[in-house]
């Protein structure tokens, strides 16, 4: 099983990255502060530096500062998100340990595909899940586009080197949900507070909660 990481194995859009990137706004002297519903409709773009530059572009900042600017805040951001996951403020979604811990017992190899930075992705699920727990781990620093791009999901693919039709993503957005489908896989949908409007069209079982999954019910999604 290849699993997203944002909204999908850990509750981290609302309360994680979002507080992460408002201080990153206050530590640059920055005015923007990015509420909880506004920052539902930035989701829409995958990403943390493509969503600051959509965003400073549509407050009316040049390019040229944007280039300078977004990859300081992005890294600011993501220290910011560290401190948050090194204090618990970040936890894995209900059901999750629970899982993960089955699909180990039945053998079922566990790989991670995410548009997140490997500079937070990598030490979050270490602190949550253990090391090494996941392999292969591609994140956006991978790939040159990004979900709904299915490229991540391809390279996933490929390392796993295991048929397409032998694998299932585990996604919470519509973003995901495109990007697994254009591999070629199956695709499970846990969807969120931000993501459950979203449309699902070509998702194998759509769920509120990792608690209304079990092996038996996975299995049956892939032939």
């Amino acid at each position: 099983m290849i699993f997203d990481v944002d909204g999908t194995l850990v509750d981290s859009e609302r309360d994680g990255h979002r507080v992460a990137f408002n201080r990153a706004f206050a530590d640059h002297g920055l005015p923007y502060r990015w509420d909880v519903e506004p920052y539902g409709d930035l989701l829409e773009t995958t990403g943390g530096s493509q969503r600051l530059h959509r965003f400073l572009e549509a407050e009316g900042m040049a390019e040229e500062k944007r280039a300078e600017l977004v990859p300081k805040l992005h890294a600011r951001k993501n220290e910011a998100f560290l401190e948050l996951v090194t204090t618990g403020a970040v936890e894995a979604r209900p059901g999750v340990h629970q899982l993960l811990d089955a699909l180990e017992e039945a053998g079922v190899r566990l790989a991670v595909a995410t548009t997140g930075s490997r500079a937070w992705v990598g030490p979050l699920l270490d602190d949550l899940f253990g090391a090494g727990r996941f392999s292969p781990v591609v994140t956006g620093d991978d790939v040159e586009v990004r979900k709904p791009d299915p490229s991540a999901y391809v390279q996933t693919v490929d390392a796993l080197g295991l048929p397409a039709g032998q694998l299932l993503a585990v996604e919470d957005s519509a973003n995901g949900l495109q990007a697994a489908r254009a591999a070629g896989l199956a695709c499970v949908m846990v969807v969120n507070d931000y993501t459950a409007g979203q449309g699902t069209d070509g998702a194998a079982l759509v769920v509120d909660s990792f608690e209304d999954l079990d092996l038996d019910t996975l299995a049956g999604l892939v032939p």
